[in-house]
């Protein structure tokens, strides 16, 4: 597939408005502020972008998608229920580490979403827990993992998510090691 220099250039925009928002929060970066850090005047950023808040929903989207995709597409392998929540869980610290910016964005501002945007975003972010919640039932299932409460999901991915806030994709320990570390804790809290 081959990428326009619309897309690119719209990719672009979004990727250094991530930064802007990460840094100086969604309301607090104004559109001239987006507009001067791209190189480009206020018509050809909304020829690109549309608006502000369009940003903020293709920011707050992108990554939920992605980690939607991959966790489908781990659930439709023939994966130990140990090595699929090992998997899901490498996935999502490797993205985290990966765009920490588009992340950061989507923990602290998807809430200033309206409308179907919002509604899209969260019901992208329920999904993807839906994916988490079935991994560890397939675990209960094959009788590897005791059942656990529902709300354990929102623990683990709390654990996982918030990395965005300390982890360096440079660092000393890497995302696969971190998600290591997490669910060597996890599994054997919970294996049966």
């Amino acid at each position: 597939m081959t990428v326009t220099s619309f897309e690119a250039n719209r990719a672009r925009v979004i990727g250094i408005a991530a930064d802007l928002f990460a840094r100086n929060g969604y309301h607090g970066t104004g559109m001239a502020e987006l507009g001067q850090a791209v190189g480009l005047g206020r018509g050809a950023l909304y020829h690109y972008i549309g608006s502000k808040e369009a940003v903020l929903y293709a920011i707050s989207k992108e990554q939920v998608d992605k980690m939607n995709s991959y966790a489908e597409a781990l659930l439709d392998q023939d994966l130990s229920p140990e090595e699929l929540l090992r998997r899901m869980a490498r996935g999502l610290l490797a993205n985290i580490a990966e765009h920490r910016s588009e992340w950061a964005v989507f923990f602290r501002e998807y809430t200033a979403l309206t409308g179907e945007r919002r509604d899209h975003v969260i019901a992208a972010r329920e999904r993807y827990e839906s994916y988490w919640r079935q991994a560890l039932d397939n675990g209960v299932r094959a009788g590897v993992l005791r059942q656990t409460p529902r709300l354990l999901v929102k623990g683990i991915l709390g654990m996982l998510n918030y990395t965005y806030l300390w982890m360096e994709p440079d660092g000393e320990l890497k995302p696969d090691e971190v998600a290591d570390m997490f669910l060597d804790a996890l599994i054997d809290g919970i294996r049966a």
